[in-house]
Parts: structure tokens; C-alpha cells; sequence
């Protein structure tokens, strides 16, 4: 299967490259989804791939990448490797015709995204990042009320994402080889966050804790646009934090809770209003994955090489910015002597 449209009335066919929590997850929610099927999975070692796919009867599994991409009956791939692979992994199912949704972060730095994209636009093949949080109805109704001006002008984006350590110096977390540190693991989601309400900031500053490996443990990122707006962002692989986020404006505040990259509710403060709490309505799940993948197939039914709730270049301005993050506080991958 080439780029194209599939036909309506066709489930929407997938295979999943990588076997690890986040694919057990993904599958798990397309699963929900009347239009769509799990037809292979692959992973670089074969007894993986088959207790994977016995685990959730997916009637393919491979031992390694390229059969899966070679396999006729699978219309997507859904690339779901830690991001140090992203760029081999998704270039090799773009080189092949198919499309491809990628996890986040990413890519490794804005390079290698830059390459994913000018092959997915030279191929005309659709590529898009699992940035899921931009599929989430709740997020969307808030995107919309910030652009409709319910709070007037935004002054300041807040929001965290952190985890509990520690994880030991041989984790891939510690790793600079595999993209280590928080930055692009959590950072991703506040960084995103403020680039969904924002676009690109013209200003980064950023300060961090570094591990021995030199990778962050521990940042902290202050972006600035023209407008005068402001967005102070953390991430953190050594303390929980509350992984909440507010958006103030000239005229009113959004609220979101804990979760805020999956959001179920948020509460609406306007000036002279009682507070409004908007909430996904009792016939959304609260899963959250199968919308990005309900997106993908809208786009591969519509014929689309991009979507426009997760624009390609929006994934490089976040890429940008989470390189000039790393610049800052001076972490440095392998791959970065590339750039």
C-alpha cells in the first residue's frame, strides 16, 4: 500500500513498530475505533512481536522492521520506538510509500525532523506526530476560546511535567546516545503546549540540572513572543510535579488539572463571570490515543499528506525550540554533530 485515499467503508489498517507500554497503549485505544484493525506488529526481536501480538491477537508479527513495512495489507505505521529510532524507523516506512504516525518527541533534534518531513513531502506520503494532546476535544475547545479572545489577550503560559526518580545511570533516561534527560521525554508536552496557544517564541531562555552523563535532570524553560507574552515551563525525571497548566489572559484564566496533555476539564475564569468547568461530555473516553489515530485515518480517507490539527511544521517549530532548550542548558547528543 502506496500513499492514497482509503476507500470508505474499508477498516483503516495498521501496524505497530515497537512493542513497548506506549504500543500496548495505542493499540489498545484503536481498538475502541469501529473503522480501524491491528494487522502486524514488528520488533526487532521476533519473540517479542509474537507476545505482543498474542496479548492482543494481532494476526502478524516480525521480527524485524522492514517486513512490516513490507507487508500489503498494512495502509499505517504507527512508529512507537524511543525517539532515538524515530528517524531510522519512520524513514524507513516513508522511503517504502506508507504513512506513518510518529511519538513524541519527535525526532532527536530539529534535524532529523527536518529530514522526515522533506521526505514525507517529497514522497507525498503523510507523516504526522503523535502529539495526541492536540487531538484531545477538551484541548481543542480550549484552543478555540483562547483564539476567540474569551480571555483576552494571552500574558503567560504555565505548565509542568515531571516524574519520580531516581532512574540508575544505565537507564535510557541517563543515556545522551538515546536522547536522555527530561527535555525531550516530558519537556515535549509544556513545550507543545504553549506552541499550540502561541506558535514559535522569538525568545528561550532555559536552566537546568545536569546528571553525570550530562543529560537534564531537572529544567526549567522561560519562552517570550513579540506580543509581550510569556510562558514558564518545567520538566523533571528526579520529582513529580503537579503536570497542571494555566493560560492567563488580559481579560480571564484557564485552569487546566493534573494531566493537562490529556485533558477531561478545565475551568474558564472570566472577569465578572462565575467560573465555567468544561469537560469532554459523558460520550468522550478519557484514553485519550484513539483521537490522534482517528485523526490520521480522517486524513488518509481525505487523501491529505498532513494534518492540520498536527501541522509538520508546527512539529519542526517545537523541535527548534527543544534544541535551543538543550543549548542553553548544554546538553549535547551524539547525533547533534551533525547539525
Amino acid at each position: 500500500m502506496t500513499a492514497g485515499k482509503i476507500p470508505d467503508g474499508r477498516a483503516v489498517r495498521w501496524g505497530v513498530l515497537a512493542t513497548g507500554g506506549i504500543a500496548a497503549r495505542f493499540t489498545s485505544d484503536v481498538r475502541e475505533l469501529a473503522d480501524a484493525e491491528i494487522v502486524a506488529v514488528a520488533s526487532r526481536r521476533e519473540a517479542s512481536a509474537k507476545e505482543f501480538a498474542d496479548r492482543f491477537g494481532i494476526p502478524r508479527a516480525y521480527g524485524d522492521w522492514a517486513a512490516l513495512v513490507a507487508d500489503e495489507d498494512v495502509d499505517v505505521v504507527y512508529v512507537a520506538t524511543p525517539h532515538s529510532a524515530h528517524r531510522a524507523a519512520a524513514g524507513l516506512v516513508l522511503a517504502a510509500g506508507k504513512p506513518v504516525l510518529c511519538e513524541k518527541a519527535f525526532t532527536l533534534n530539529a534535524r532529523e525532523a527536518g529530514e522526515l518531513v522533506s521526505l514525507a513531502r517529497e514522497r507525498g506520503v503523510f507523516l504526522m506526530e503523535a502529539m495526541w494532546t492536540y487531538c484531545n476535544p477538551v484541548v481543542l475547545r480550549l484552543a478555540e476560546l483562547v483564539r476567540d479572545g474569551a480571555i483576552g489577550e494571552i500574558r503567560t503560559v504555565q505548565a509542568d511535567f515531571g516524574i519520580q526518580g531516581p532512574f540508575p545511570a544505565g537507564h535510557r533516561l541517563r543515556d545522551p546516545a538515546l536522547g536522555g534527560g527530561a527535555v525531550l521525554d516530558l519537556g515535549v508536552y509544556p513545550v507543545s503546549f504553549a506552541h499550540l496557544l502561541l506558535g514559535e517564541p522569538d525568545r528561550v531562555q532555559a536552566d537546568a540540572l545536569l546528571s553525570p552523563e550530562g543529560v537534564d535532570l531537572n529544567t526549567g524553560m522561560l519562552l517570550g513572543w513579540e506580543s509581550g507574552a510569556t510562558a514558564l515551563l518545567s520538566c523533571s525525571i528526579e520529582a513529580r510535579t503537579s503536570a497542571t497548566a494555566t493560560v492567563t489572559g488580559t481579560t480571564g484564566r484557564i485552569d487546566v488539572p493534573s494531566g493537562f496533555f490529556h485533558a477531561d476539564r478545565f475551568v474558564l475564569h472570566r472577569d465578572g463571570a462565575e467560573p465555567e468547568e468544561i469537560t469532554a461530555g459523558p460520550a468522550a473516553t478519557l484514553h485519550g490515543l484513539q483521537y490522534e489515530a482517528a485523526e490520521v485515518m480522517r486524513c488518509l480517507r481525505a487523501g491529505e499528506t498532513e494534518s492540520p490539527l498536527v501541522p509538520l511544521d508546527g512539529t519542526l517549530a517545537v523541535m527548534r525550540t527543544l534544541d535551543a532548550v538543550r543549548e542553553r542548558v548544554g546538553v549535547r547528543y551524539p547525533v547533534d554533530q551533525g547539525r
